[in-house]
Formats: C-alpha cells, sequence, structure tokens
C-alpha cells in the first residue's frame, strides 16, 4: 500500500489533506478515488486512509483507521559518523541506518577526515541529506523521518554522545570492550550514540578523549570494516541486543 508522510496538522475531522509534491506523486502512482493509502504524521501514527478526491494540486482522503506505527524501535539511536569522502557513502550511511531503525544521524569533522564540508554549501547538502532520509523512511515503513544533521568538530560529537543513556566508540585498535558484551549489559537503556571514524580511522589523542569523557570503546571483532559499513553494522548489533530486530 503506498505510504506518504504528511503534517499532522494536515488530518482533520476524520479527513486528511496532501498537497504540492505528494499530491503529484499520488497522480503519478495514477491512485484515484476508492484507493486506500498509509499516511504517516511523521510522530509515529500511521493512517489507513481512503481517497475521495485527487488531482494534481490536492488529494483528500478519508481516515478509516488510526494505529501506532509497528516499525519504530524502543531504542533511540543517534549515528554520529566522521565525514566520509565521497557522496556515495555518506548517501549509503544515511539510507541504510534510517532502513536500520536509526533515529538521527550526524556528521562530524574529525583529525583524519580527506573530506570536509564548507560552510557555504552545507544547507543544500543537508537539505539533500533530509530527502535521502524521507525516501528511505518511505521505503522501509518507518513511523518518523529520521534527522539528518551536521554535528561540527570532533568535541560536538563527543558531546552529542555523553548526552545518551549510553555512548559507544567504535575503534578499530588497543584496549577496547566488546561490542557485544555492553550492549548485553546495557539492553534497558531508551537512547544510545553510535560513534564511527572516517576512512583512516581516529586518531589516538581521539580515542583518549573518548575513553576520558565516559564513552565505552568497542571492538566490533577482527574484520577491519569500511566507514560507511560500521554504523550500520553497529546499528544493526544494537537493534538486535534490545530486541528490536528479528
Amino acid at each position: 500500500m503506498p505510504r506518504f508522510f504528511i503534517a499532522g496538522s494536515n488530518i482533520l475531522g476524520g479527513m486528511a489533506y496532501m498537497r504540492g509534491r505528494d499530491a503529484e506523486h499520488v497522480h503519478v502512482l495514477r491512485l484515484r478515488p476508492g484507493d486506500d493509502v498509509i499516511l504517516c504524521d511523521t510522530e509515529g501514527s500511521d493512517y489507513k486512509c481512503r481517497i475521495v478526491k485527487a488531482d494534481r494540486e490536492e488529494v483528500e482522503a478519508e481516515v478509516i483507521e488510526v494505529t501506532p506505527c509497528k516499525s519504530e524501535p524502543t531504542l533511540k539511536v543517534s549515528v554520529l559518523c566522521a565525514l566520509p569522502k565521497g557522496s556515495d557513502k555518506t548517501d549509503y550511511i544515511i539510507q541504510k541506518s534510517v532502513e536500520a531503525g536509526a533515529c538521527e544521524i550526524c556528521f562530524f569533522t574529525s583529525e583524519r577526515c580527506i573530506a570536509r564540508l564548507d560552510e557555504g554549501g552545507r544547507e543544500k547538502k543537508l537539505e539533500r541529506w533530509q530527502r535521502i532520509a524521507e525516501e528511505a523512511a518511505k521505503q522501509s515503513g518507518r513511523g518518523i523521518i529520521p534527522r539528518v544533521g551536521w554535528c561540527g568538530e570532533f568535541a560536538d560529537a563527543l558531546n552529542e554522545a555523553i548526552q545518551k543513556d549510553l555512548g559507544l566508540f567504535l575503534y578499530e585498535t588497543g584496549e577496547r570492550e566488546s561490542l557485544n558484551a555492553v550492549l548485553e549489559a546495557h539492553k534497558q537503556i531508551e537512547t544510545l550514540a553510535l560513534i564511527t571514524g572516517p576512512e583512516g580511522g581516529f586518531a589516538p589523542f581521539e580515542a583518549d578523549l573518548a575513553r576520558i569523557t565516559g564513552l565505552h570503546l568497542c571492538s566490533m571483532g577482527e574484520r577491519i570494516l569500511r566507514c560507511e559499513t560500521a554504523p550500520v553494522v553497529a546499528l544493526t548489533a544494537a537493534m538486535y541486543a534490545t530486541g528490536n530486530l528479528g
């Protein structure tokens, strides 16, 4: 069944109203009066609706049933990634993190980042990234559109992480804890931050700072994962450990 996100303010008196790009999309899909759609208010509620009027400018649909979105995980995970080189990698991280259940994805600059996000082009990048998140949320049946943001510097990412119930710093060398062991010991948490590095990994002083701030330095095993793979693997492990997968 086709799925759309709309603002809750567009659902009034048992009717839902779609305009602009969404109305155009309904037209492209050749949906007609009598067809059913799922509308999500971006706050976790699904509205099963039946179209009563449809044209390029506006679609009106009658609300038939309202249910909580079943696909939203109980764990709110913030994926904090050092900015990788190449838009294909950022796109992959955003898309797959949304599909796997992240509530937000934020990028930051660290010591070994090759790529840099200049202030002038940042707004356009963020708009594009947010559109990718929205499309991935529609495709995967999410009840929210995860936020995509820019943390800033490495210290800003650490500050974001320590605000959560649990902060994990994924690191590939030195003294570390098992990711599985840490997750097993914190199954009842409600918020989690995952910090992953760029192509060259984190510098040793960055790992030291993460440890000083109270984050858990974690290993994901003996295999070295690409920078775009690590956040998705860690996120999936967190979802499994907290009963949000399978």
